[in-house]
């Protein structure tokens, strides 16, 4: 007999300290996918890179500094 009232003691402990507790947050929402990016080709190499990332010239667009300088001196 005294171990039922242990048991329901302690399942009436359990009960409570589990109401008692703070949610867990929400799962974080996964990022939003990035929007796309114009993408540009390369006027000596036909590369296609973001035109963010792109270095303009007089000539064109180029992926990199080293060959906008080949190109165009």
């Amino acid at each position: 007999m005294k171990y039922l009232v242990v048991l329901l003691v302690v399942l009436f402990g359990v009960g409570l300290w589990r109401s008692s507790r703070v949610p867990k947050k929400q799962k974080e929402q996964a990022p939003k996918p990035a929007t796309p990016q114009d993408m540009i080709q390369c006027h000596l190499c036909s590369l296609h890179i973001p035109r963010a990332d792109a270095v303009t010239g007089k000539l064109g667009m180029y992926c990199g500094n080293d060959h906008l300088h080949r190109v165009e001196g």
